[in-house]
C-alpha cells in the first residue's frame, strides 16, 4: 500500500461518513422547513406516473442488494444453502435489471423536468449538480456489473470490496484489501462515497424520513372561508344590487 490507497479506501470514506451524518444533523436542526422534495405533481402527472415508480422501486431493489452483498458475509449465505453460483445468477440478473429501472426513471424525470416549463423553472443549481453525482453512480454501478460479470469471466466482490467495507464499521479498516479490486469497482465506489457527502444537502435528504406522523395524524378539515364581517355589507338575493356609484343599504 501507498499514501493513496490510505487516502482513498481509509481516510476518505470516513469523512464521507462524517459529512453525511454531521449534515444530516445539520440540516434537520437548521433546515426543517428545506427537508422535502418540492414535489412538482400539480405541475404534470402523466410522465411522473411512469417515471416516478420505476426511479424509486428500482432504488429500492439497488439499495437491498448492495445491503445483502456488502454487508451479508459470503460464509452466511454458503451456510444457509445459497451457492455462489447462484447468488452470483441472482445478483447479477436481478441488479442489472434494478440498476436499468432506475436509470430509466431518472431518465424520464430528468426529461419532465426539462421539458416541463414550470417543473423547470422550479429546478435550482443544487437539483441539477444532484441528479449528475446520482447518475454517475448508477451508470458506474451498471459498467462494473457488465465489465466485470457479463462482458468478463465474473468477479466476485464479496472476497474484497465487501470485508473492507465491514472493516470501516469495526474501525480497523483494511486498506489492502481495495488495491487488488478492478478499476471499475473502485471508481463507482469512490462516486457512491461522494454521494454519502452530498446527500445531506439535496432533496435526497427526504429518503432518512419515516411517515410514521400519517398514522396518527388527523384529518384535516377543509371549510369555506366566511366573508369578514364589516369590509362589505351582505346583501340578500333578492334585493336589486346598488347603482353604480351609490351605496347599497344591505336591506
Amino acid at each position: 500500500m501507498n499514501t493513496t490507497d490510505i487516502l482513498l479506501w481509509v481516510v476518505y470514506p470516513y469523512l464521507s461518513i462524517a459529512v453525511l451524518i454531521g449534515g444530516t444533523i445539520w440540516r434537520y436542526r437548521y433546515d426543517k422547513f428545506g427537508w422535502t422534495t418540492r414535489s412538482s405533481q400539480l405541475y404534470e402527472t402523466t410522465l411522473l406516473r411512469w417515471a416516478s415508480p420505476m426511479f424509486h422501486f428500482g432504488v429500492l431493489f439497488v439499495l437491498i442488494g448492495h445491503i445483502g452483498g456488502l454487508l451479508v458475509p459470503k460464509s452466511w449465505t454458503e451456510a444457509v444453502g445459497i451457492t455462489e453460483h447462484a447468488y452470483h445468477l441472482m445478483a447479477v440478473f436481478v441488479g442489472t435489471v434494478a440498476g436499468l429501472c432506475t436509470l430509466i426513471g431518472m431518465a424520464l424525470l430528468i426529461a419532465r423536468r426539462r421539458l416541463t416549463g414550470p417543473v423547470f423553472a422550479a429546478t435550482t443549481k443544487n437539483d441539477k449538480a444532484m441528479y449528475v453525482v446520482l447518475a454517475g453512480v448508477i451508470v458506474l454501478g451498471l459498467w462494473a456489473t457488465v465489465k466485470a460479470n457479463i462482458a468478463g469471466g465474473g468477479y466476485d466482490y464479496r472476497e474484497t470490496v465487501s470485508p473492507w467495507l465491514r472493516s470501516l464499521f469495526y474501525f480497523q479498516p483494511d486498506a489492502q484489501l481495495m488495491t487488488v479490486v478492478p478499476n471499475s469497482f473502485k471508481i463507482h465506489v469512490i462516486a457512491a462515497f461522494a454521494l454519502f457527502a452530498f446527500w445531506p444537502f439535496t432533496r435526497l435528504v427526504h429518503a432518512f424520513s419515516a411517515p410514521i406522523g400519517y398514522l396518527t395524524r388527523p384529518y384535516i378539515v377543509y371549510r369555506y372561508r366566511d366573508p369578514r364581517p364589516g369590509l362589505r355589507p351582505t346583501r340578500p338575493g333578492w334585493d336589486r344590487p346598488a347603482a353604480p356609484g351609490r351605496r347599497s343599504n344591505g336591506r
